[in-house]
């Protein structure tokens, strides 16, 4: 049904939405997979698709620790701008690891995430520049806008590693799926399959709608179709 992930992202968009395919997720054993419903994006019609590069945050109290034991200590923001700089077309900066006391993005950020044909971000925890996000365009969901800056208070320490959120593991490469009603990590291992039956459920709910709008009860829906 696809070749790659130009077709399969235009298809998802077409066809599916997250709660769909964490439908499938629940009846394939995967049953923890949406993000903390925190994660809000900065417009409602906004929607992400694209594959996780995690970025681990840590709080940190200056800009530089002259006294810390590793180099990265007395690197102004750590590695963010090394990560930043590693997106590739249709990965999703995928934040984590820090308590929410600053914004993880900002307007700079997405303009650099633009040029380099990024899907968008997904932050645990603030954004801010909110308006010159949102011109933008670039899905970017968070706890929503707050102006404190990470310079003094946190650094990048690692990407492209497995992360977790809210008991969510992400790792490098699994499908990230968000919209106004929550972020969705797909595994690698069950991309394919649970694409394929959330298609298939999304042709049945369609007949199920129909049916309803005919008269039909809702328990003899379910009983007919087995879906609801």
């Amino acid at each position: 049904m696809w070749k790659t992930d130009d077709e399969l992202f235009a298809l998802m968009r077409r066809q599916l939405f997250p709660a769909v395919v964490g439908d499938i997720l629940d009846t394939l054993g995967y049953l923890h997979q949406f993000l903390s419903p925190t994660i809000r994006p900065l417009r409602s019609d906004l929607v992400v698709i694209g594959r996780a590069m995690t970025v681990l945050e840590a709080n940190y109290f200056a800009a530089s620790e002259p006294a810390g034991q590793l180099p990265l200590s007395r690197q102004p923001f750590g590695l963010l701008f090394q990560a930043l700089d590693d997106l590739q077309p249709h990965e999703v900066y995928v934040a984590t690891g820090c308590a929410p006391q600053f914004a993880l993005w900002g307007g700079l950020m997405t303009t650099r995430a633009q040029h380099l044909k990024a899907a968008g971000a997904v932050l645990d925890g603030y954004s801010r520049d909110t308006p010159e996000v949102l011109q933008s365009g670039l899905p970017v969901f968070s706890y929503g806008g707050y102006a404190q800056d990470q310079g003094p208070r946190g650094k990048v320490v690692d990407y492209r590693v497995a992360v977790e959120i809210n008991g969510v593991r992400i790792a490098p490469g699994d499908i990230v799926f968000g919209d106004l009603d929550g972020v969705l990590v797909i595994p690698r291992q069950a991309e394919e399959e649970a694409i394929r039956r959330a298609l298939e459920k999304v042709s049945t709910e369609n007949q199920v709608r129909a049916a309803i709008e005919r008269g039909m009860s809702t328990v003899e829906a379910f009983r007919t179709f087995g879906v609801m």
